[in-house]
């Protein structure tokens, strides 16, 4: 007689991944998205904010061919240049890209209220920091050590670079994970601002948990947020919440300060036997 059994992980979340831009640092990507936007520019060709949001969360030349993938791109592109862009165009237009975020990144990566304090709760809970990004390795280090400046410190953290493959592959959580021997799946967050993050989370089989508020789906500045109309306020934060419940979050709360409340539930969810 043959049996199968089915093993259930009852224990508590050990690791948090968070993303950097939108999540705990730059309120609003307004770092990336001012530099893919400037890149094009170079190049003679306007794009807006909005198309240069949409991929966000993605390893950046990647993002970079996403946007050069879009109708109003490529039509933009080839009213300027009478051709379709092509792989060299997408180095050129990397190459530029990174110059203008490493010029802006440092003044734009201010950490987010509520992390330093966040961060402090889940290790008093014995909870692993991880940390992601899409970024480059130099763009990631320079935000790492201003956060590290402003107290917030993971405990190992990784970037698209690091890895065979960025954003949506799992490859940069299963790093965390190896890197601070975590298992299993069941036991991890991955927090981001993006569906792409959320998409992240779902391939690597972890709980995934959206912001939406100070990050890439609300899309404005502080200045830009406290100048909003309450309408405009509450239909964009509606619009930026449903986005990431359509990519698969489990959770989507506005800010990371909120973030202790939904560990709870998750440990909760863990104790029944209930899975990502």
């Amino acid at each position: 007689m043959e049996y199968r059994y089915k093993r259930v992980y009852g224990g508590r979340v050990q690791l948090v991944v968070f993303d950097w831009a939108g999540t705990t640092v730059d309120f609003g990507c307004q770092a990336p998205v001012e530099a893919f936007v400037a890149g094009f520019r170079d190049k003679g060709v306007e794009v807006s904010v909005a198309a240069a949001r949409i991929p966000m969360g993605m390893e950046k030349r990647d993002h970079i061919k996403a946007m050069a993938e879009f109708d109003e791109v490529a039509a933009a592109w080839k009213r300027v240049h009478g051709r379709a862009i092509g792989d060299r165009d997408i180095d050129i237009l990397y190459d530029d890209f990174a110059g203008h975020l490493l010029n802006s990144i440092e003044a734009k990566s201010t950490l987010l209220n509520g992390v330093v304090e966040v961060a402090a709760l889940l290790r008093e809970d014995g909870v692993k920091i991880g940390a992601s990004t899409g970024y480059f390795s130099d763009a990631a280090e320079i935000v790492v050590n201003k956060a590290g400046e402003s107290g917030y410190k993971p405990d190992f953290a990784v970037c698209a670079s690091d890895v065979e493959g960025g954003r949506p592959a799992p490859w940069m959580l299963y790093r965390v994970m190896e890197a601070l021997q975590v298992y299993p799946p069941e036991a991890v967050i991955n927090v981001g601002d993006t569906p792409v993050d959320m998409a992240t989370g779902l391939n690597g089989g972890v709980w995934s948990v959206g912001i939406a508020l100070t990050g890439n789906q609300m899309g404005v500045s502080e200045q830009e947020l406290a100048a909003l109309d309450p309408v405009e306020y509450k239909r964009r934060l509606g619009e930026a919440r449903k986005s990431l419940y359509r990519a698969g979050a489990h959770y989507v709360i506005d800010t990371i300060t909120e973030f202790p409340r939904v560990v709870a539930q998750i440990n909760d969810c863990l104790a029944r036997g209930e899975r990502p």
